[in-house]
């Protein structure tokens, strides 16, 4: 069962559309289940992400969980929307069915990609920020949710 912030963010999502001339964007998808989500992010001179913007290509928990990711990470630093991991993601939904946990995955991960994607633009490196994988269900047996 979802809970009323899912449906929410589920019937009502918050920032879809793209970005023209994004600072970043990232597009990460899970194999197994198909659900595809790429993230815009406009970020100003002093790291501070202005907008983001979602599309996702999903179930109804991959599109609340980009629509809270999106509002978790807008007013961010870098630094501190690079801190948005998918439990917070699920803490700020009231939580997601077990089976639904790769879907805030895929929205930690589409949130780095963006993160990613501007660093490559602007030629810096973000402290903490891997390389993140475009499809989340590789290596998934061994992650620990």
């Amino acid at each position: 069962m979802y809970s009323e912030k899912v449906m929410d963010h589920f019937q009502n999502p918050r920032n879809v559309g793209e970005i023209e001339n994004a600072s970043g964007v990232g597009t990460v998808g899970n194999a197994k289940c198909g659900d595809i989500m790429r993230m815009y992010l406009d970020i100003d001179d002093n790291g501070v992400i202005r907008d983001c913007k979602f599309k996702t290509f999903g179930c109804g928990a991959a599109v609340a969980t980009s629509s809270m990711a999106t509002e978790l990470v807008m007013g961010k630093t870098i630094q501190q929307a690079l801190e948005v991991t998918n439990k917070a993601v699920m803490e700020a939904l009231d939580g997601l069915p077990p089976v639904k946990v790769h879907c805030s995955l895929l929205a930690e991960e589409a949130i780095h990609a963006a993160l990613w994607d501007y660093a490559q633009k602007h030629g810096i490196k973000i402290e903490g920020l891997e390389k993140p994988k475009n499809d989340i269900s590789e290596g998934e047996e061994e992650e620990d949710y």
